[in-house]
């Protein structure tokens, strides 16, 4: 192996693929148990690692130099051999930084709170006191602060870092800590990059705090990680052309709107132009349920139905690189929303009251009353709007433009 990434389970990794973009080298995903990692580091057959969880802090001991970066925090997430000489190195460090920034979440002179145990929240520790910070708490299980004595001895955190893997794909929408028993945050980060946006970077945003998820850590990490394995430099940009384009490959395009307003039709054309996969969350909840919507509500009832609804969403919400169309009421639910909007732009469909398609669907009833009360809740969670009053065609391509109007504004750091 010439490069790669070794760590315990890389399935979701996105790795391979950011390096494959960064530079002219092979780099391979090598998922190792313990024994399998001390042999690759002993025998050396490599010229570069980056190292994941759980070995960021067990390889030090194969290494013959640490860098400063490594010396100060403990940890190493990059290992070059030259000239049979194995250095550690802290890459993540350096995208941390650039996250922050990135971000907009300001530490200086600031409390701020780390979660977890591990080699991330230890690189964590080290980016807060260079940005300045006025104290940092360390949060675990295992103490000696414990999530109960954050809340009790230390809700006066203003920043927040999330280092621990809760959360994190297939496991999404899961959450470390109570937001709302920090009321005094003014910025969060996650370092877990699947989903985009977690429930603290949801959470936050919501609650009008910058916040960001690790996307653009792992990228910048990666191009460091790669002048060190080349010993040459790539400029920022190209991380920001890796980033831009992993954000407009992974990022859903949802679609909400009223029912009748052509969410399906419309969805079905964008996934051949994108060549995606299409979700019509309806279709899925019939699949599910084994009967026809109409029929679900005349003999199970609408909650039953919503129940059945907001499981299809959490299932399609989690994954990436779709096009979700979703049923008239999925967004009055939050946790509809939140399940959506972690992986997904959500663009809202108009047609007029008038247009709307009746095929007896539920609730298709009295419909200026019911647009009048869901227009709010569709625009407040949407990231832009589709006119499908007109030729489908027309509609399409303004789906697109704000489809990409919603990836630049991720990929530029924007909530």
């Amino acid at each position: 192996m010439e490069y790669g990434l070794i760590g315990g389970n890389l399935g979701h990794s996105y790795s391979e693929r950011i390096h494959a973009m960064l530079g002219d080298y092979d780099y391979k995903l090598c998922p190792l148990p313990p024994e399998g990692m001390r042999a690759l580091l002993t025998s050396r057959a490599f010229r570069g690692l980056n190292v994941t969880i759980p070995y960021k802090r067990d390889v030090l001991p194969y290494c013959d130099a640490l860098s400063d970066e490594v010396r100060e925090i403990g940890s190493a997430n990059t290992l070059v051999v030259e000239n049979g000489v194995l250095t550690a190195y802290n890459t993540d460090l350096g995208g941390l930084l650039s996250l922050f920034r990135r971000a907009g979440v300001e530490v200086q002179g600031k409390k701020a709170a780390v979660l977890g145990g591990g080699g991330t929240a230890l690189t964590a520790l080290a980016a807060l006191r260079r940005l300045g910070a006025r104290e940092i708490v360390r949060v675990s299980r295992s103490g000696p602060v414990d999530y109960a004595a954050l809340y009790r001895d230390h809700e006066d955190a203003e920043v927040l870092v999330n280092a621990t893997p809760v959360g994190m794909y297939p496991d999404n929408l899961l959450c470390p800590v109570e937001l709302d028993r920090l009321p005094h945050l003014t910025g969060a980060i996650d370092v877990i990059y699947n989903p985009d946006r977690t429930l603290i970077v949801l959470g936050a945003l919501e609650r009008g705090i910058p916040a960001s998820g690790g996307l653009w850590m792992l990228v910048e990490q990666a191009r460091l990680s790669a002048e060190k394995f080349t010993g040459g430099d790539i400029p920022e940009a190209r991380a920001e052309e890796v980033h831009r384009t992993l954000i407009k490959e992974r990022l859903n395009l949802v679609l909400i709107g009223m029912p009748g307003s052509g969410k399906t039709a419309l969805g079905e054309v964008l996934a051949l132009r994108l060549g995606r996969g299409f979700v019509d969350c309806d279709r899925e909840i019939e699949r599910a349920s084994g009967m026809p919507i109409p029929e679900m509500f005349r003999t199970l009832g609408e909650r039953a139905f919503r129940e059945v609804e907001s499981q299809v969403i959490r299932d399609a919400g989690k994954e990436t690189g779709l096009v979700i169309a979703t049923g008239g009421g999925a967004p009055l639910r939050a946790e509809n929303v939140r399940s959506l909007r972690q992986n997904g732009a959500l663009l809202n469909v108009l047609r007029p009251v008038e247009l709307l398609e009746s095929d007896g669907r539920p609730l298709s009833v009295d419909l200026r009353a019911m647009e009048e009360f869901r227009m709010p809740i569709y625009r407040a969670c949407s990231d832009g709007n589709v006119d499908n009053s007109g030729a489908l065609g027309d509609a399409v391509e303004a789906a697109l433009r704000a489809f990409f109007g919603a990836v630049s504004g991720r990929a530029g750091g924007t909530a």
